[in-house]
């Protein structure tokens, strides 16, 4: 016989398995089986694995965006919560690949995504500005989150094989650029992307048109 189990145990196993596991790991069956039960039990809770999976996405944001700080301007708020959920991502393994897959709509997205809008909005960003400025940021973040920790997995190594130091050779200014990269923290390149993309926006938001 099956074990009685609530919505927040079937969540929590499925994330203890997603950093265990990674993405690819992490099903339906794997999860009823952590929890002892079978698979239609899950559906009492998830109408999908869909529904599931959006769940547990959203559990990865769900300390994100939750203090305010007074007298914050929108370009350091936008700056904490993009920080923030790049760690609530880089907390869970392949977190950033698996919120993108999901990209729920749900209370921890929209709670980030309306302090964001509404700060913009807050100093005359018409509707169109504050959403793509906010999700433009989110994405970025997101987009550089999967590929720290796709890198972190498994870092390439340029010493080894003749095609890679040929390809190199080729090309000494893309060779000289990765090793930067290579070479840098990634807070330093998170930081810089991040801050690039804010004064785009900065710029957008206060250069009058012509």
């Amino acid at each position: 016989m099956s074990a009685k189990i609530v919505k927040e145990q079937v969540v929590s196993s499925a994330l203890q398995l997603l950093d265990r596991l990674g993405m690819e790991g992490l099903t339906m069956r794997k999860v009823a089986d952590a929890l002892n039960v079978q698979v239609p039990s899950l559906y009492w809770h998830f109408a999908n694995k869909d529904a599931l999976f959006e769940a547990v996405a959203d559990t990865l944001l769900e300390h994100v965006a939750t203090t305010t700080v007074a007298g914050e301007t929108w370009q350091d708020m936008f700056f904490r919560i993009s920080c923030e959920v790049r760690q609530a991502l880089l907390s869970h393994r392949d977190g950033a690949r698996f919120l993108a897959r999901t990209y729920p709509l749900s209370d921890n997205v929209a709670r980030i995504s309306s302090q964001m809008i509404s700060s913009l909005k807050d100093v005359g960003a018409d509707d169109r500005t504050a959403a793509w400025g906010t999700f433009s940021t989110l994405y970025f973040v997101i987009g550089f989150t999967i590929e720290e920790q796709a890198f972190a997995e498994k870092r390439p190594d340029h010493n080894q094989g003749p095609d890679i130091k040929s390809l190199l050779l080729r090309y000494p200014v893309a060779a000289q650029a990765w090793q930067q990269i290579l070479e840098s923290d990634t807070d330093e390149g998170f930081h810089f992307g991040l801050n690039m993309s804010l004064q785009g926006l900065v710029h957008h938001l206060y250069t009058p048109e012509k």
